[in-house]
């Protein structure tokens, strides 16, 4: 019997829609019919009435049509006051949505940072929140005791977009019960049990201290560009960007956009320091260790690397 999909979009650019849209090999149908599931709805592949959807969604809320898989895009907006009339469908709150929706599925998938974790709206004047998270804080919208007829928390998908071989691997894990650990912010570890930082292309010149500050260049984002290639996990080194490339191997900073903070509330492109010493350290690195290391590891850079020459 094929596994029943709904993708609902809410407080969010559909980013991740179009991003979904551009996987390859298989393509989103191909993988859809390989997996056989129904996708009862979504804004860009379904080509129903409104009058269809409504009746669709009717029969969601009352439970007489079985769902599988629940696919939220974009943070759940509660403003308002708490009432969600800030995005309605068919005049009824998605908020209100989310919740009767969420507990008839069998897995819920929050795609993209935004629903993961509230993105540009979290703490703004629109009430956004992810699903199961406010930035770094566990409850969201569903609470933190929230668990879907599986048993298992909303799997999360952090990205800005999130990657298409993410979500399709995330959907096929369901469909075929594989497991899926997670990490303490409910995302995949197979994607997000890796820094950005594992795989860039520039990690000698990281270690090195060979720095640059402006984009293009070969040596290291991080002290001074304000590259959160070593504070983020996700995978973008990992699994590349159109099969090809990600931002650190273009010469462009990461900038976290799979963190439960992002969008962060300080500039982007440039590091921030205290006396020279980024305030965020290297994920588990402490500051005693970094200051000794640092210096010694960029007095003895050798002198290809200062010449930016990626080769011996």
């Amino acid at each position: 019997m094929a596994a029943t999909l709904y993708w609902l979009q809410c407080g969010g650019c559909g980013g991740d829609t179009m991003s979904l849209l551009s996987a390859e090999s298989p393509d989103v149908v191909e993988l859809l019919r390989m997996l056989d599931v129904d996708v009862l709805w979504h804004p860009s592949l379904s080509n129903g009435s409104p009058a269809d959807h409504r009746e669709l969604l009717d029969r969601l809320l009352m439970g007489e049509q079985p769902l599988d898989i629940l696919c939220l895009e974009g943070a759940i907006v509660c403003g308002p006051s708490g009432t969600g009339t800030y995005d309605c469908l068919d005049g009824r709150p998605k908020k209100d949505l989310v919740a009767t929706l969420a507990h008839h599925a069998r897995f819920v998938v929050a795609v993209g940072t935004c629903a993961s974790y509230g993105g540009v709206g979290a703490n703004g004047v629109v009430e956004a929140c992810g699903a199961q998270f406010l930035k770094w804080e566990k409850g969201g919208f569903l609470g933190e005791s929230f668990r879907s007829r599986s048993g298992l928390t909303v799997v999360n998908l952090p990205g800005c977009p999130c990657h298409p071989e993410v979500v399709a691997g995330t959907i096929t894990a369901l469909v075929y019960g594989q497991p899926l650990p997670l990490n303490e912010f409910n995302a995949p570890l197979d994607w997000y049990g890796l820094l950005v930082h594992q795989g860039c292309t520039r990690n000698e010149y990281h270690e090195y201290r060979v720095e640059e500050q402006d984009f293009g260049e070969k040596g290291c984002l991080f002290f001074y560009m304000g590259c959160h290639g070593p504070l983020a996990f996700g995978p973008c080194n990992k699994v590349l960007w159109n099969r090809r490339s990600s931002k650190t191997r273009v010469g462009v900073p990461c900038f976290g956009c799979t963190r439960p903070d992002f969008p962060q509330d300080y500039a982007f492109f440039r590091t921030r320091n205290i006396e020279g010493i980024p305030k965020q350290l290297p994920d588990g690195m402490d500051r005693a260790h970094y200051l000794a290391y640092k210096g010694m590891a960029a007095a003895a850079a050798p002198q290809r690397l200062k010449n930016r020459e990626t080769e011996v």
